[in-house]
């Protein structure tokens, strides 16, 4: 007669072959790693994506060769691309001078077609490229 004695024990659940325990326990681990990794990756492209990179304690100056045409902007004052390098460079009407890269030329006339381009900067351009500050804005002096 088949009593209770035969039934499992759940709270001691065993595999009946270790040999599957031991694999899926590499398994188990196995995805915990990849998990880290990718959450690794993901902090890393969050922290650099859309954000300015520090002022650098370089004392050379980055001397921009590329022309830059007046705009009608309350915010902007000129605006310049290299079509072969795809580079942006936007001078503000405070003096600041930023470079953007990898802008594709679409961008560059959308922005010289925008009835804003402050606002098509800042919702296009700011913080969805890469780039570099090349002149801090001017102070006022008149505000000491």
């Amino acid at each position: 007669m088949m009593g209770r004695e035969h039934a499992p024990s759940w709270s001691k659940c065993q595999f009946a072959r270790p040999h599957i325990e031991r694999k899926l326990r590499q398994s188990v681990i196995i995805g915990l790693i990849w998990i880290m990794v990718l959450v690794g990756i993901l902090a890393a492209v969050a922290s650099g994506a859309g954000a300015d990179p520090p002022e650098s304690n370089n004392s050379e100056p980055i001397v921009s060769h590329i022309p830059r045409q007046p705009i009608a902007s309350t915010a902007i004052a000129r605006i310049g691309y290299s079509k072969r390098r795809h580079i942006l460079e936007i001078e503000f009407v405070n003096g600041a001078v930023y470079r953007y890269f990898d802008v594709s030329p679409s961008v560059y006339r959308d922005l010289l077609s925008a009835e804003s381009k402050a606002r098509f900067y800042d919702f296009n351009i700011k913080g969805k490229y890469r780039s570099v500050h090349i002149r801090p804005r001017v102070k006022d002096k008149s505000t000491n």
